[in-house]
């Protein structure tokens, strides 16, 4: 990860956006303390789908499974007999 000055990120923000585009987050910083970063979309977008994942409750994960003539996959398992 890069790191650049606020003013610097300004002058330079094509070189940012590019090199974040690249896959390489770059790291602003104002008055010394990291203030924000810029990734690409494509992280971006796969960090709200981690969040999304985090956060759903089992209801919402129900309902978003496969329906319709898409076919779940299901595991042949068979149960142990006791005793043998």
């Amino acid at each position: 990860m890069s790191d650049w000055q606020l003013h610097d990120a300004k002058n330079k923000f094509s070189s940012v956006v590019e090199a974040a585009i690249a896959g390489e987050p770059q790291r602003v910083t104002r008055r010394g303390k990291p203030a924000v970063a810029i990734i690409s979309i494509e992280a971006f977008e796969e960090l709200l789908l981690l969040r999304k994942d985090a956060s759903a409750s089992l209801p919402e994960l129900l309902l978003d499974m496969p329906r319709g003539n898409s076919r779940v996959h299901r595991l042949d398992v068979h149960a142990r007999r006791l005793g043998s």
